[in-house]
C-alpha cells in the first residue's frame, strides 16, 4: 500500500486577483477552505488552506476548477496523459438548507474536445464531502496501479483495488465500497469499464443514477488509474447569518415545492417532449427532422412514460423536487425483465427519437448500460444515432458490424451500445470515442463525408435540441465553453419563448446580451453549485447574491456577483484559446446549414451562414471580445480582474 497522510499544511498554491473593494472575513462560513493535493504517483497527500480572496473571486465549483486549471495545467498536454490535472470541487452551499445544494463538479482538459472539460453531478456526494471537511481536491500524476481515494473525516488515503474493484461496473463498485465501510451513507463516485479503458466518452457515476457525464471526465480518472472517490463525514456547517439565512432559505424551499418546479416533480425532465415536438426542435433520425409525427400513437411523451413505466420518484440530498424518475420493465418482458432505469429527457432523445426508436424498454436498457458501464448517455446515444444513419446510407454495413443497425433498431441498438462502451468489435473500434473520432476513423477507411453525420460541436455531442429555426440557440450552444451544451446558458428559451424571432438574424447585439445574461447566471449557479431546476425560485440577481452573503459572510451585490460569473466564463474561454481554439470552433454542424427538415414548423429551413456569423459577432461584441477573432480584449480582461491572462493567450501545443 502506498499511502501518506499530511494534515494542516497551509502552503499557499494560488495566484490571487488583486481586487480589494470588498471586505471579507479572514475565516469564512460555508466553505471549509480545505484543498487536498493528491499525487497519485507517490501517494503523497497535502492539505492547504484556500485563501478567502480566492473564494470571493472564484465562488466554488466551476470557478475553482477554471482558476486551478488555468494556473496549474501545462498548456498543450495530452488529456489522457499523467500530465492532466483532475480538479474536484464544491461551493459553500452543501449541507445548508438551501434547496438543491448537494452538487459537485469535476474539471480537467477534456479528452473528447481537447478543450475545457467540466461535468457536474448531484446526489449525496456534495453533502458527504462537505461533512468530511473538503472544498477541493486536485489529483495529479498517475497511480502505479488501480486505486481509489477515501476522505473519511480527517483520514485521507489511497487504497489499491486491482483485485477488488477494477473491471467492475459503477453500481457494483458503489455497493462493494459501502459494504467494506459497513455504511450505506458512504458517498461514492466511480468509473466503469468505459472509463477504465479511457473511452473519450467515459463518465463518472454516483448514487447509481447520477452522472458527471459530459466531456470524458471518467476517461481522465481512468488514465490516472483512479477507480473511485469515496466520502464520509461528521463535521457540521455554519453559515454567517443563520437567522436571516433560515428565513430566506425557508421562503425558497416553499417556492421550490410549488409551481415553479412542478413540471420536474410531476413528469420529470421528459415533460418537455411534447413542447419540443410542437416547436419542431425534438431531434429525430439524427437531426434529419425535428418532429416525431406519431408522438401520441407511439407514446413518446412524458405523460405516457409516467403513467405506464415510472415506479418511483427519487430526490438528491437537499432537494425538494425529486426529478429523478425511475422506470421499470415488467418481469414478464422477454428481454429485460425487472430492469430499472433512471430516465432523463436527453436520453429519451439520444437513444430514442434520434435513433428512430420508440421502444421504451430498449431506451431503458441503453441508459442502464451507459450508467453502469460508464459512458455519457447523451454522447453515447448521439453516437449510436450517427451509426444508424451511416448504416442507412450504406457507409457502414452488416459485414462491418456483424449485424444490421437501421433507424428503429431495438435489440441490435442495445448490442451496439454495449460494444461501443466496452470497445469491442467494429462498433467499439470506430465509435467507442464518440462522433468526431468516428468520422475521422471512417474517413481514414475511405468513407467520404462520414463526419457530416456526427452531431457535435467542438467534439461534444449535441443535447436534445434541434437547431433548425433556433437562431439564438444556435449561437448559445455553439459558444458553450465545453462544446455542444444547453446547460451553459439556456439560450434555447430565447427562441422557444419568442423573445426573438427564431427564424431571423436581427438584433445581433441584443441577442448577444440576452445570451450572456443567461450564460453568466449559469456559470454562477455552477460555481455555487446548485441545481438549475431552481433558477426560477429566486426573485432577482440581488436575492442570489444575498444567499451567498448570508452563507459565507462575503458581501456581494447583484452587479459584483454577476461580474464574477462573467469572469469565470471568460477565463474558461481563455483556457480554450490557449489550447488552440479559433472562431471556427464556435459553429454548429454542417447539417443545419445544408439539409432542411421536410416537415414540421421548421420545414424547408436551414441556418444561413452569413446570418449566423452576424449573430456570433454580436455575441462577441456584447462580451467585450474582439468581434473578428472572438478573443477577449485586454480592456475586458482588466475590467474582470483577469490581468494575469494578458500576454498568455498564444496557443502552446493545441488540441489533442
Amino acid at each position: 500500500m502506498y499511502t501518506q497522510k499530511i494534515k494542516n499544511n497551509t502552503k499557499e498554491n494560488y495566484q490571487m486577483s488583486k481586487s480589494k473593494e470588498i471586505t471579507i472575513p479572514a475565516k469564512l462560513k460555508g466553505y471549509t477552505q480545505v484543498r487536498l493535493d493528491v499525487d497519485l504517483a507517490t501517494g503523497k497527500i497535502e492539505e492547504s488552506v484556500i485563501d478567502p480572496e480566492f473564494c470571493k473571486d472564484w465562488i466554488g465549483g466551476y470557478g475553482f476548477g477554471a482558476k486551478v486549471l488555468w494556473d496549474e495545467l501545462k498548456p498543450g498536454i495530452d488529456p489522457l496523459s499523467e500530465d492532466n490535472i483532475l480538479v474536484w470541487a464544491i461551493g459553500p452551499m452543501p449541507t445548508t438548507i438551501l434547496p438543491t445544494s448537494s452538487k459537485y463538479g469535476v474539471f480537467a482538459k477534456s479528452p473528447l474536445t481537447g478543450m475545457f472539460g467540466m461535468s457536474i453531478s448531484s446526489g449525496s456526494v456534495g453533502a458527504q464531502a462537505r461533512r468530511a471537511g473538503v472544498n477541493m481536491i486536485v489529483f495529479k500524476g498517475k497511480a502505479p496501479e488501480p486505486s481509489y481515494f477515501v476522505v473519511d473525516d480527517d483520514d485521507r488515503y489511497l487504497k489499491p483495488c486491482k483485485e477488488t474493484l477494477w473491471g467492475k461496473g459503477c453500481w457494483d463498485t458503489e455497493e462493494i465500497l459501502r459494504e467494506e465501510f459497513s455504511d450505506q451513507r458512504l458517498a461514492v463516485m466511480a468509473i466503469g469499464p468505459g472509463g477504465e479503458r479511457m473511452s473519450r466518452l467515459g463518465c463518472i457515476t454516483n448514487d447509481r443514477n447520477r452522472q458527471a457525464g459530459r466531456t470524458g471526465m471518467g476517461a481522465v480518472m481512468g488514465s490516472k488509474n483512479l477507480k473511485a472517490i469515496a466520502f464520509r463525514g461528521t463535521k457540521g456547517t455554519q453559515v454567517a447569518k443563520p437567522v436571516e439565512f433560515f428565513k430566506l432559505a425557508k421562503k425558497l424551499l416553499n417556492v421550490a415545492t410549488g409551481s415553479a418546479t412542478s413540471k420536474y416533480r410531476d413528469l420529470g425532465t421528459p415533460s418537455g417532449l411534447r413542447s419540443y415536438n410542437d416547436l419542431g426542435m425534438m431531434p429525430t433520425f439524427n437531426h434529419r427532422e425535428g418532429t416525431w409525427e406519431k408522438i401520441d400513437e407511439d407514446l413518446i411523451t412524458g405523460e405516457h412514460l409516467n403513467e405506464e413505466w415510472v415506479v418511483k420518484k427519487v430526490a438528491c440530498t437537499d432537494c425538494p423536487i425529486a426529478c429523478d424518475h425511475l422506470a421499470r420493465v415488467p418481469k414478464t418482458h422477454p428481454d429485460y425483465p425487472n430492469l430499472v432505469s433512471s430516465v432523463d429527457i436527453e436520453l429519451c432523445y439520444s437513444f430514442g427519437t434520434a435513433c428512430g426508436n420508440s421502444d421504451w424498454p430498449t431506451i431503458f436498457k441503453c441508459i442502464e448500460l451507459c450508467d453502469d458501464l460508464g459512458i455519457d448517455g447523451i454522447s453515447g446515444g448521439v453516437t449510436a444515432a450517427m451509426a444508424c444513419e451511416l448504416f442507412d446510407e450504406g457507409l457502414i454495413t452488416k459485414k462491418d458490424l456483424g449485424y444490421e443497425l437501421p433507424f428503429g433498431s431495438t435489440k441490435n441498438l442495445v448490442r451496439f451500445t454495449r460494444e461501443m462502451i466496452l470497445g469491442e468489435g467494429f462498433a467499439g473500434e470506430v465509435f467507442g470515442d464518440g462522433t468526431r473520432q468516428a468520422g475521422i476513423r471512417l474517413e481514414e477507411k475511405g468513407k467520404k463525408n462520414a463526419s457530416f453525420y456526427g452531431m457535435n460541436i467542438k467534439g461534444l455531442e449535441m443535447p436534445a435540441f434541434d437547431l433548425h429555426g433556433m437562431t439564438s440557440f444556435a449561437v448559445g450552444e455553439s459558444v458553450s465553453i465545453r462544446g455542444a451544451c444547453h446547460l451553459r446558458n439556456g439560450a434555447y428559451g430565447l427562441d422557444a419563448k419568442g423573445k426573438f424571432d427564431r427564424f431571423s438574424y436581427d438584433k445581433p447585439l441584443e441577442r448577444g446580451k440576452a445570451i450572456i445574461e443567461l450564460e453568466d447566471m449559469y456559470s454562477l449557479i455552477d460555481s455555487y453549485i446548485i441545481c438549475k431546476f431552481t433558477r426560477g425560485i429566486y426573485e432577482s440577481d440581488a436575492e442570489i447574491a444575498k444567499v451567498y452573503e448570508l452563507v459565507t459572510g462575503i458581501p456581494h451585490t447583484d452587479k459584483s456577483i454577476m461580474e464574477r460569473g462573467a469572469a469565470i466564463v471568460t477565463l474558461s474561454k481563455c483556457f480554450n484559446i490557449r489550447e488552440g481554439w479559433t472562431r471556427a470552433d464556435d459553429h454548429p454542424p454542417e447539417r443545419f446549414f445544408k439539409q432542411a427538415h421536410t416537415k414540421g414548423p421548421a420545414k424547408g429551413v436551414t441556418l444561413e451562414e452569413e446570418g449566423y456569423q452576424k449573430l456570433l459577432s454580436g455575441y462577441y461584441e456584447a462580451r467585450g471580445w474582439d468581434t473578428e477573432t472572438g478573443i477577449p480584449t485586454d480592456k475586458t480582461l482588466k475590467e474582470l480582474g483577469l490581468d494575469f491572462v494578458i500576454g498568455n493567450l498564444k496557443p502552446k501545443g493545441g488540441k489533442k
